[in-house]
C-alpha cells in the first residue's frame, strides 16, 4: 500500500473576502488542514515610515488609506493622537459629529463584511442587498467631504465643517436609465439636510437588518457553514489580542466606547453585544446586532446636532487653516494658510497613544514627537494583525472550504495589516 503523506497548498495570493493580497501555505491531510502558514507584505505600502517624513497634517488622509473600509475611524485614531501631543480638545460638536460618522463607518464596514462573507461561502444575494444601503451612508461622507471614501474629514481641532443644509440630489433627465417617477422617489429624502436625509436612513435600516436576518440567521447552509467554525475560547482570544467582534464574539465584553470612553460615546445609550460559543456563527450574530446599536448611536447624535448649533473647530490659526474668505482679503490669514499647510505645527516633545473602537477592533496609533514638525515615530496598532496571527489556530483541524469562512469572520482589509 502506497504511502499517504501531507502535501503543502498554496492558497492564494489573493482572496475576495481578504480585500487585499493575502498568501495562506497550507500544509494539508487529505482535505484536513494541519497547519496555516499565513504571508503577509504584498500589499507593502511603509505607512508608517512614510508619516515620519511629512508634517503631521500630512498623513491624515493616508489614514483612510490603511483600512480603506474604516476610513473615518483610522483618521479618528490619528487626529486624537496629534491633539494629545498638542494639548487641545475639540468643540462639543465636533465631538458629536464624530461620534455620528464614527459610526456611520462602522455601517458601512460591516455592510462590506457581511456582502463578501456571505458571497464567499455562497450567499450571492446579500451582496447585492448590502451595496444597496452602503450607497446613501456614502453620499453622507460625499455630502461632508467631497469624496465618497476617502474623506479626510477629521482634522486636529474639529473636523473640516459643518453639516451641511442641503443634500446632493439626483437631476432629472441626467440619464436615460431612469424615468421621472424614480428621480423624484430617490430624492424623496433629500429634501432637506444631511440630518434629516441620516434621520430617514434609521428609520428604514432596521428594516433592511431583519431582511438579512430573514436570508441568513437561521438558513440551515448558511449555519452549517458557520457553526463550530474557528472557535475561540474567551482566555485564547485575550492571549491573542483580539478586539472587536472577533473578543466580543468569544464572550468578552470589552469595547473602547464603553470602557475608555473618547468623543460623545460617554453621552449615548447603547449596548455591548456578546457572543456565547466563540464561532463565526456567533462573530455573524454580533456584527448584526452592533448594526442595530449603530442605528440607535446615530439617532442619538442626531437629535443632539439638531438641538445644538456650534462652533466645529478651534479658533486656533496656528492648527487650523483661517476660512477661504478670509484669505482673500487679509495677508495675514494667508499667511497661517499657507504655512500651515506647507510646514505644518511644532507639537511638543513627547510620546502618546491614542485609539479608537474601529469596526474590526482597536485602531491605535503610537507618535513620538521630539519638537518638529514631523513625528519621530509613527507605530500603528492594526485590530486585523492580531486576528490574523491566529490563523494557524483557528484553521487547524477543518477542512480546506473551512479557511474561506474564516478569512471571512476575521473581516481583513490587508492595507491596515501591511502597512
Amino acid at each position: 500500500m502506497p504511502e499517504i503523506r501531507n502535501y503543502t497548498l498554496n492558497f492564494g495570493p489573493q482572496h475576495p473576502a481578504a480585500h487585499g493580497v493575502l498568501r495562506l501555505v497550507l500544509e494539508m491531510d487529505g482535505e484536513v488542514i494541519e497547519r496555516a502558514d499565513p504571508h503577509i507584505g504584498l500589499l507593502h505600502r511603509a505607512t508608517e515610515k512614510l508619516a515620519e517624513t511629512k508634517p503631521f497634517n500630512q498623513s491624515i488622509g493616508y489614514m483612510d488609506r490603511l483600512d480603506y473600509m474604516s476610513m473615518m475611524c483610522n483618521e479618528h485614531g490619528y487626529v486624537r493622537a496629534i491633539e494629545r501631543l498638542l494639548g487641545i480638545e475639540a468643540p462639543e460638536r465636533a465631538q458629536w459629529i464624530r461620534t455620528l460618522f464614527d459610526e456611520i463607518t462602522r455601517i458601512l464596514n460591516h455592510m462590506l463584511w457581511l456582502g463578501s462573507h456571505a458571497l464567499d461561502v455562497g450567499a450571492m444575494t446579500m451582496f447585492l442587498y448590502c451595496f444597496r444601503e452602503r450607497e446613501d451612508l456614502m453620499d453622507c461622507y460625499e455630502a461632508v467631504s467631497g469624496a465618497r471614501m476617502h474623506a479626510t474629514y477629521y482634522r486636529p481641532g474639529g473636523v473640516y465643517r459643518d453639516l451641511p443644509d442641503r443634500m446632493p440630489r439626483y437631476q432629472e433627465g441626467a440619464t436615460k436609465w431612469h424615468s421621472e417617477a424614480d428621480i423624484a422617489r430617490k430624492n424623496a429624502a433629500r429634501e432637506g439636510s444631511l440630518l434629516d436625509f441620516i434621520e430617514d436612513f434609521t428609520e428604514r435600516f432596521p428594516t433592511y437588518i431583519d431582511e438579512y436576518e430573514t436570508l441568513l440567521t437561521d438558513n440551515r447552509i448558511w449555519k452549517q457553514r458557520t457553526v463550530g467554525i474557528g472557535v475561540v475560547s474567551p482566555e485564547r482570544a485575550l492571549q491573542l489580542g483580539f478586539t472587536g467582534p472577533m473578543i466580543r464574539g468569544s464572550g468578552i465584553e470589552w469595547d473602547l466606547r464603553k470602557k475608555q470612553p473618547y468623543a460623545a460615546y460617554d453621552k449615548v445609550d447603547f449596548d455591548i453585544p456578546v457572543g456565547v460559543n466563540g464561532d463565526s456563527y456567533d462573530r455573524y450574530l454580533v456584527r448584526i446586532e452592533e448594526l442595530r446599536q449603530c442605528n440607535r448611536i446615530i439617532k442619538q447624535c442626531v437629535d443632539w446636532l439638531r438641538a445644538n448649533p456650534g462652533p466645529v473647530m478651534i479658533d486656533d490659526h496656528k492648527i487650523v487653516p483661517p476660512p477661504r474668505s478670509d484669505m482673500k482679503d487679509d495677508m495675514e490669514a494667508l499667511i497661517h494658510h499657507f504655512k500651515l499647510f506647507t510646514e505644518g505645527y511644532c507639537p511638543p516633545a513627547g510620546e502618546v497613544y491614542a485609539a479608537v473602537e474601529a469596526p474590526k477592533g482597536e485602531f491605535g496609533v503610537y507618535l513620538v514627537s521630539d519638537g518638529a514638525n514631523k513625528p519621530y515615530r509613527v507605530k500603528v496598532r492594526a485590530p486585523g494583525f492580531a486576528h490574523l496571527s491566529a490563523m494557524d489556530e483557528m484553521a487547524r483541524g477543518h477542512m480546506l472550504a473551512d479557511v474561506v469562512a474564516i478569512i471571512g469572520t476575521m473581516d481583513i482589509v490587508f492595507g491596515e495589516i501591511d502597512r
